[in-house]
């Protein structure tokens, strides 16, 4: 089977190893969905150009997968892992090729916005989360920070209120006009209420997937790990050092490592 290649994702996934440290021999990386925010691909695609740079001599990769299965209007990968990758020399001339003349399709579409601490909150999430509506990554938000407090205490749930006092979005929509604060709280007074008097809950780090999986209503363009990751993310910038080492010790498993790397 044969694919259509795209300048933009060869270009992002040479980028991706030419920005690593320099090694010896070939390491280790995970390409993530937030590399392809805006760009009209899904797993296999990606695999296809990876087998495509290795065979043409670019990269020398070990990877796993079906780089040519028909996958249709796949979401993008929350993680593609490839076990040990390097540049060659022809590869790494191709990269600097490239780099003085980047392909045009990199200056369309919301790749090339950079989430940073200026951009409001809710932006932050559409970015990262791949989500299309200021009103779903509200939504998703919500089920993420009621799936946190639902870990924490009291204690600790009201020292983040108390921390979370910008807007989530400059927004002509009202109904995106929240403080964080009010997304931390829930909209749902019943929500709310009961958060203040429930006891702390103990559950794995699957059961909180599953809860903003399935309470979110995820779309296919994005999945659970990048959702949660997104709302980490951005809330990790409203946050004091002290905040953020307290919410990580409530955390379990994978969804501590999430938070940690976000």
């Amino acid at each position: 089977m044969t694919i259509e290649l795209k300048e933009d994702i060869a270009y992002i996934l040479l980028k991706k190893m030419a920005d690593r440290p320099s090694a010896d021999q070939p390491s280790p990386l995970t390409l993530n969905a937030t590399d392809f925010v805006g760009r009209d691909t899904n797993h296999s695609e990606i695999l296809a150009h990876l087998d495509y740079l290795n065979q043409k001599g670019y990269i020398n990769a070990e990877f796993e997968g079906d780089a040519y299965a028909n996958s249709g209007p796949n979401p993008l990968p929350e993680a593609v892992e490839i076990h040990a990758v390097e540049l060659t020399p022809s590869g790494q001339e191709l990269f600097e090729r490239m780099s003085q003349n980047p392909p045009d399709q990199l200056q369309t579409g919301p790749s090339v916005e950079i989430a940073t601490k200026d951009m409001t909150f809710l932006k932050k999430v559409m970015l990262k989360g791949n989500i299309d509506s200021i009103y779903d990554a509200r939504d998703f938000t919500e089920v993420v920070f009621r799936t946190m407090r639902d870990l924490m205490t009291s204690a600790a749930t009201q020292s983040v209120t108390d921390e979370l006092h910008t807007e989530a979005t400059n927004s002509d929509k009202k109904a995106a006009q929240e403080e964080i604060a009010d997304l931390w709280k829930d909209t749902n007074p019943l929500v709310h209420f009961l958060s203040k008097i429930r006891p702390t809950l103990k559950f794995d780090d699957e059961t909180f997937l599953f809860r903003v999986k399935n309470e979110g209503g995820l779309p296919k363009t994005t999945g659970p790990n990048t959702v949660v990751k997104a709302v980490f993310s951005a809330t990790k910038d409203e946050l004091s050092p002290e905040r953020i080492a307290e919410i990580s010790d409530f955390m379990p498993g994978k969804i501590r490592k999430l938070w940690e790397e976000a």
